[in-house]
């Protein structure tokens, strides 16, 4: 059963002259998404999973299928000269109903301010429609009030999503630029010392100089913002992917997680590290929550398959790989971890055929190799192992160190073992997963192994992970018991008097301040103690209006959707709907049972 409090939103459409402001719209999108998620009880889905339909025209009712979302947002965005026009429409996904739509045109540097307002009126509109939620009177906030550092950073980002050693290259400079320009800009900060962190841990810069870097801009942006999400995840990433320190990892992603509940990349973090540990069960159940929150993505997909891959059930790994590929037909990581599925289930077929089709394999000559040396196809001669130049470096600058496993399945067990004493000294990030990776099966039995392992483990200790989401937090009433019922009295008798409902644009913030009440108390008192979200209640108000109206003779001469709409009906759907639902039968047929 889908969620009622959900909501999927959708990138913006880019409808200005210029192409390169696809990632101005990209990023303002990600900034509502990110408003969102700040509201606690709201499901929001992730970003990755939203732009999975982006450029696509797909009806809203398959997208909150595939989502499992109640609503979505969609709309547009054009900048001309210094303004900037969004349009935006809150759609329900069950019927294509538009719940809310609305222009919005203001100049470009107030694109701050904007955001968040959109971001408000979403959830005060989510909470109307669908029920209770505590909402902020600000919930977006950005690290920066300059428009042109903002621009930069998006363009980074946009750069940086593409996962591509050229591309984080690119996206380190716009990040630079950006900080050049607002030297307070956290977000910046952050995303500099995640990318200097990645690149170093895989071996594409010096990893010392890299390590140095990414810790400059982590402290440099907590030094801005302490507690900032993305500071502590930036900070476990670091800590986990360069230092390989287990327990700190998954304590700043919990303090992440905190933070931002709806963070589903912290999930995927903390899955990580438990794959790293060798605990799986740990690191499935992380995978999952992470899953629930943004389905169509394809790095959690790959990591699930992973988790299979690592326990050696690779029939199971390859369906996730696939469901990863269905998304990103180009996502290295799963191409390279199919084919070694493929390879250590000694499906030949399957093997050939895969390479022949993915020109892309940075190393088939060499897979095929060990795929006969694993399988014990052949005996091989040194001549051929020489003829394949061996490179064990530049292997590990590849995603499987494929080299380095030829080089144990060959034979040359005292060479591998050095190697791999040398890289896992250095915490290289091909080898983060050594504990469990099947290629190293063959040195577990040396004791020169056993040792180095032991050493990585002995101080390994991490607390119990709690389910961030279903921690019980003692939360006092909103309003005391004394003066519930008073409330209640007072609402009804202040609505019905002033038939305050007549007003179609009429809003539960208006209701608020009729009563003197705060929105978010008001909410729950709908909620809790009369089981209704607030339009409900209003229009309840408004059909006893309508029934009234309707049998009076004096308004014969009137449609009964004029009633409607005099009632404060606004839309003949919303009538209709409501009406059928309240009473089991149609208006005219009401009407004609009166009569």
């Amino acid at each position: 059963m889908i969620n009622q409090k959900s909501i999927a939103v959708l990138p913006f459409i880019n409808m200005s002259n210029h192409v390169d402001n696809d990632y101005f719209c990209d990023g303002v999108t990600e900034e509502i998404i990110n408003a969102l998620t700040k509201i606690e009880g709201l499901k929001v889905t992730a970003r990755t999973s939203s732009f999975a339909f982006k450029n696509k025209a797909i009806d809203v009712r398959h997208i909150g299928n595939e989502l499992g979302v109640a609503t979505v947002l969609e709309g547009s965005i054009r900048i001309f000269n210094k303004r900037i026009r969004i349009t935006a429409q809150l759609i329900r996904t069950t019927d294509g109903f538009h719940i809310w739509s609305q222009n919005f045109d203001r100049n470009l540097e107030d694109v701050f301010e904007l955001q968040d307002e959109i971001s408000l009126i979403i959830a005060e509109k989510i909470r109307e429609n669908f029920g209770h939620l505590d909402i902020s009177e600000h919930i977006s906030i950005i690290g920066t009030k300059n428009i042109n550092a903002y621009k930069l950073y998006l363009k980074g980002r946009s750069f940086q999503l593409n996962w591509d050693l050229d591309d984080y290259i690119t996206a380190i400079d716009y990040y630079k630029q950006s900080i050049a320009v607002d030297d307070t800009f956290y977000d910046a900060y952050f995303a500099l010392s995640r990318s200097y962190g990645i690149l170093s841990s895989w071996g594409c810069i010096d990893k010392v100089e890299g390590e140095q870097q990414a810790m400059y801009y982590l402290e440099e942006g907590l030094k801005i913002n302490p507690t900032s999400y993305l500071g502590y995840f930036s900070k476990s990433s670091i800590i986990f992917w360069n230092y390989w320190n287990y327990a700190n990892g998954i304590s700043n992603l919990k303090n992440a997680l905190n933070k931002n509940p709806s963070y589903a990349i912290a999930y995927e973090g903390i899955s990580e590290i438990y794959m790293a540990t060798g605990e799986l069960d740990k690191a499935m159940l992380n995978i999952n929550l992470a899953l629930d929150i943004s389905p169509l993505s394809p790095n959690h997909h790959f990591t699930k398959g992973n988790i299979y891959f690592l326990n050696k059930d690779y029939k199971n790994a390859i369906t996730y790989l696939d469901e990863c590929l269905k998304i990103d037909p180009n996502f290295t990581l799963a191409i390279e971890t199919k084919l070694a599925c493929f390879m250590l289930l000694n499906d030949k077929l399957n093997f050939k055929n895969y390479i022949a089709s993915m020109p892309q394999l940075i190393n088939p000559k060499i897979c095929n190799f060990l795929f006969n040396l694993i399988n014990n196809k052949h005996r091989y001669f040194e001549s051929e192992l020489n003829d394949l130049e061996i490179d064990i470096d530049t292997s590990f600058k590849s995603i499987y160190p494929w080299h380095f496993y030829l080089l144990i399945h060959s034979g040359n067990t005292e060479k591998a073992l050095d190697v791999f004493e040398e890289k896992i000294k250095l915490k290289n990030g091909q080898l983060i997963n050594f504990r469990l990776d099947p290629f190293l099966e063959p040195l577990r039995t040396h004791k020169k192994y056993q040792l180095l392992e032991k050493e990585l483990f002995s101080n390994y200790q991490i607390a119990k992970l709690e389910d961030i989401n279903s921690s019980t937090k003692s939360i006092a009433k909103p309003i005391h018991n004394d003066k519930i019922r008073d409330y209640i009295k007072i609402l009804k008798s202040t609505i019905q008097d002033k038939k305050l409902y007549k007003n179609s644009n009429f809003s539960l913030k208006d209701l608020s301040k009729a009563i003197n009440l705060h929105p978010n108390k008001l909410s729950w008192l709908l909620n809790e103690h009369l089981n209704q979200n607030f339009n409900e209640f209003i229009n309840q108000y408004r059909l006893e209006y309508f029934k009234d109206e309707v049998l009076k003779p004096s308004n014969s001469h009137i449609t009964l959707l004029g009633i409607a709409y005099e009632s404060g009906f606004n839309s003949k759907t919303v009538f209709n709907t409501f009406f059928k639902k309240e009473t089991g039968i149609t208006p005219r047929q009401w009407v004609k049972s009166q009569n």
